[in-house]
């Protein structure tokens, strides 16, 4: 801790208490998760999902945690879109969950697995009509000459479709990320932030605070 006589202490804001090293990392995100549900106006279970291709290139975007367990943390997407065919390549991963109103970030890195199909077509069901449709209308990632002509098939999906259910695309599914490593890092005052990283090691954890 920082010494209340210095002249760090005497200049610094409120602190956010120190990471608890003795902390289960997925209890852990939990109670940040559910803190950042409080507090965050728009999705606050986004993250960045970064990927690469085989020869190393990366790519990032923003996707949304739809599932969270010890198992791992599940996202769902088109498998022919970019980052399907990256993952079905490279299944090594990196997540990244940013809270700016907290102060707080958490870096999550593992590989990839596809969710069960019982998995994949409960959420599908749980989507509203027009995001099923659209999974149905849409060649994710690929070239789109003219927006009337997506807006064309999605027309078509709707009088395929124009009640009951909406089957899952074969190629719509989810993916669990399996943690093999978790950071945590805490804002703190003239950037002296507080990091600690949780490595998965032969069952268990290896856990140590990093410089900032």
């Amino acid at each position: 801790m920082t010494d209340s006589s210095s002249p760090v202490a005497a200049q610094a804001p409120r602190e956010l208490p120190l990471i608890d090293l003795s902390a289960d990392p997925f209890a852990l995100f939990e109670t940040w998760m559910h803190d950042a549900e409080k507090t965050e106006i728009n999705d606050p279970n986004a993250m960045v999902l970064a990927t690469a291709s085989p020869d190393g290139r990366p790519s990032s975007r923003i996707v949304l945690l739809k599932g969270m367990d010890r198992r791992g943390f599940v996202f769902y997407t088109n498998a022919h879109s970019r980052k399907g065919n990256e993952l079905a390549r490279n299944p090594h991963v990196a997540l990244l969950f940013h809270w700016k109103s907290l102060r707080r970030q958490i870096r999550i890195e593992g590989a990839v697995s596809p969710v069960s199909t019982e998995e994949a077509d409960a959420y599908f069901a749980s989507r509203s009509r027009v995001s099923r449709l659209g999974a149905i209308a849409s060649d994710q990632s690929r070239p789109l000459a003219d927006r009337a002509v997506f807006e064309a098939r999605l027309h078509e999906a709707e009088a395929r479709y124009p009640d009951g259910p909406i089957p899952r695309p074969e190629n719509w599914t989810g993916y669990r990320v399996k943690p093999e490593y978790f950071e945590f890092w805490n804002e703190r005052p003239f950037r002296l932030h507080d990091r600690a990283v949780w490595s998965a090691h032969e069952g268990g954890w290896n856990v140590t605070r990093l410089y900032p």
